[in-house]
Order: structure tokens, then C-alpha cells, then sequence
């Protein structure tokens, strides 16, 4: 009888140990699968950033083989423990579809994500108009995009709004044209008028050469005679540069005797007759 506890006893302490030994070993599995994930990330992202890829992708894809990697970790962890992942599999694509009924605002954006870093209507650092809102560029995440408005206020959109809409990129391109409008007086000179513009585009530094200012007469308005002048600049430089020269075309115009009319109407009192008479 005491050798047969014992062997009994001996039994349950090796399959004790086994596990114990399995438990272990899943736990380096865990670790080490996490440092090689962790390494084959570092390996992706320097690949990506020395072939110029576009940040936003780069950060998008390590986040999604982030997420892929831990998970084959899990798994492969569970089955050298001994248990059947089978059914897990089949947990997981249940649970999976069940949530995605559920989440389908949020699977929508992960789509719209997706699209957003593959076709790359803009890039981290543009500033744009989408979603219903502008700013700059400072991330795309899974589902969500991150602006900075230029009063500073941070602004997270969904993805799926953005694709949804009409995206406006205002650093697309390096240049950009400044549409200014200037109204003259019917009585000035139009020849002195264009003349004295032309010169404040041409002495401004930030005005391009190429391709060159146009000045042209746009519309015989109510109370104008309104010029259009449209001058190149480099992107980065469009408000300062739009600012500066409304103010310099303002005061040369006046220095030169134009003036730049504003509305105003003419009210006229007629007296009835038999008032009048009184």
C-alpha cells in the first residue's frame, strides 16, 4: 500500500513538474517572441525611414504588425502549453464578428484609415481642410486623424468623415497664388493705378518672378473700378505675404492720388407739393 501512494505521489509530482516546466517555457516564449516583435519593428521602421516612407505609413503599419505580432506570440505561448487553440480560433473570429456588427462606425473608420494612408491625400505637416475642420497634420491613427488648429487647439476627427468629404490640401504644392481683389475710384488714372501695384508686387522679396504676377481689370463694380491681383509666393508664405501687401498697396495707391472707394448711397428728401406750399 506505501509503495503504491508513493508511486502515485511520484506521478503527480513529474506531472506536476511537466507543467510547471511548460508554464515555464510558455512564459519565455512570451518574453522572447515579445523582444523579436519588438526587434522586427525597430528593423520595419528604420527600413521605411531610410527609403523615405511616408511617416504617417510607417507609424500606421508598425501599430497594425504591433498588434498581428503579439497576438501570433499569445497563441503560439497557449499551444506549446498544450492547449487546443482551436477553439479559440474560433472564439476569436465569433467574437470578432459579433463586435465588428456592433462596431461598425469604428470598423469604418479603420477602412477609411487605411485608405487615407495608402492613396495619402496629405501627409503629417500639411495643413488641410477636411471633416469639416482645418489644421495641420500630426497624425493617422487606426481611427482617428489629429490636427492643430494655428490658434493652437487640438482636433481629433474620424477617419470615415474625412474620407467622406471634400479634402482640401493647402501644402500640396511649394507655391501657391494670392488672390487679392483692389477697387479703385471711377475718376483715377486705371493705367497709374495698375502701374503702382505692379511696382509693390515687384519690390516685395517673397514675391516669385516665376511665374509672374498677373494684374488684371476683374469687374466694373457699383462703386469701383476693382483690380485683380494675383502674385506667386511659396506656400509657407501666403498669410504674411498676403498681409504685408494689401497694407503696401493701400498706402501706395493713395501716395500715388488713387483712392479705394467704399459703398455708399445717396439719400434724396422730397418734400410733398402741398407742404411745401404751406
Amino acid at each position: 500500500m506505501d509503495s503504491i501512494t508513493h508511486w502515485i505521489a511520484t506521478i503527480d509530482g513529474e506531472v506536476v513538474g511537466l507543467i510547471g516546466v511548460k508554464f515555464a517555457t510558455a512564459l519565455v516564449i512570451l518574453v522572447i517572441g515579445r523582444w523579436i516583435s519588438k526587434a522586427i519593428l525597430a528593423f520595419i521602421t528604420r527600413t521605411m525611414n531610410k527609403r523615405d516612407v511616408d511617416p504617417l505609413l510607417t507609424d500606421f503599419v508598425t501599430r497594425i504588425l504591433s498588434i498581428a505580432l503579439l497576438l501570433v506570440v499569445v497563441l503560439t505561448a497557449v499551444a506549446y502549453i498544450g492547449i487546443d487553440i482551436t477553439p479559440l480560433m474560433v472564439l476569436l473570429g465569433g467574437s470578432a464578428l459579433a463586435i465588428g456588427l456592433a462596431l461598425q462606425s469604428s470598423l469604418s473608420n479603420f477602412a477609411s484609415g487605411m485608405m487615407l494612408v495608402a492613396f495619402r491625400p496629405f501627409t503629417k505637416g500639411h495643413y488641410v481642410e477636411a471633416g469639416g475642420v482645418g489644421g495641420t497634420i500630426t497624425k493617422v491613427s487606426m481611427f482617428n486623424t489629429e490636427m492643430v488648429t494655428p490658434d493652437n487647439r487640438h482636433i481629433i476627427v474620424p477617419n470615415s468623415a474625412i474620407t467622406s468629404s471634400t479634402i482640401t490640401n493647402y501644402s500640396a504644392h511649394d507655391t501657391r497664388r494670392i488672390d487679392m481683389v483692389i477697387g479703385v475710384h471711377y475718376d483715377d488714372d486705371l493705367k497709374l493705378a495698375r502701374d503702382t501695384i505692379a511696382k509693390v508686387l515687384d519690390d516685395h522679396p517673397k514675391v516669385l518672378t516665376d511665374p509672374a504676377p498677373a494684374i488684371l481689370v476683374l469687374d466694373l463694380a457699383d462703386s469701383s473700378v476693382n483690380i485683380a491681383a494675383r502674385p506667386w509666393v511659396e506656400a509657407a508664405d501666403y498669410w504674411v505675404v498676403r498681409s504685408e501687401l494689401l497694407e503696401q498697396i493701400k498706402v501706395a495707391l493713395e501716395a500715388a492720388g488713387c483712392s479705394i472707394p467704399y459703398p455708399q448711397r445717396d439719400f434724396h428728401l422730397h418734400q410733398p407739393a402741398d407742404k411745401a406750399e404751406d
